[in-house]
């Protein structure tokens, strides 16, 4: 089942222009995740299956670890969904060395990038959402969607929630949304 979203403003043509470059013209979804525990990786399998629905068409989704992921793999794509524990109230390490990775080198190339968030914690998730919503702020990407938070265990509802991250992050990929 295809999500109701919100059309986002702003930005019109930029996905146009990167797909231009790939071949067949598909649309390419990146998930860079670090999930080092059951909780977080029931979201990501969420946010995976939502991005690889049937009903959506002519997107290439690519999952890469956090600390296997690229300034290659973020040039190449048309939008990127993030996935993070919250540590200590801040996003994992790994994350936060994929943004220093990819900082400098994406920065003027992924303005207007449309990306979506999910975070896991066992008490709190407050610090590490703020730390992810300002770099990617910083970069001048364009949240789809309001972040999926999960305090403690993982409910039906969140991983109906990274489910629906997913598959609208795949339809912004795609110059759906």
């Amino acid at each position: 089942m295809r999500p109701v979203v919100p059309q986002r403003g702003g930005g019109e043509g930029a996905g146009e222009r990167r797909r231009a470059c790939h071949p067949g013209g598909m649309a390419r979804l990146l998930i860079v995740h670090h999930t080092p525990s059951p909780a977080t990786q029931e979201l990501f399998e969420a946010v995976r299956a939502g991005a690889t629905d049937d009903e959506i068409e002519g997107v290439e989704v690519t999952a890469r670890a956090a600390l296997a992921a690229t300034a290659s793999d973020l040039l190449a794509a048309d939008a990127v969904v993030l996935g993070t524990p919250a540590n200590i109230g801040y996003m994992s390490g790994a994350l936060k060395l994929f943004f220093d990775t990819v900082y400098y080198p994406c920065l003027n190339d992924t303005a207007g990038l449309p990306y979506g968030l999910y975070v896991h914690g066992n008490n709190d998730t407050a610090g590490a959402v703020r730390a992810v919503e300002q770099i990617a702020e910083g970069m001048g990407w364009a949240r789809v969607r309001p972040p999926v938070e999960a305090v403690g265990a993982v409910t039906g509802e969140v991983r109906e929630a990274c489910w629906e991250l997913g598959a609208v992050t795949a339809l912004a990929a795609a110059g759906e949304v």
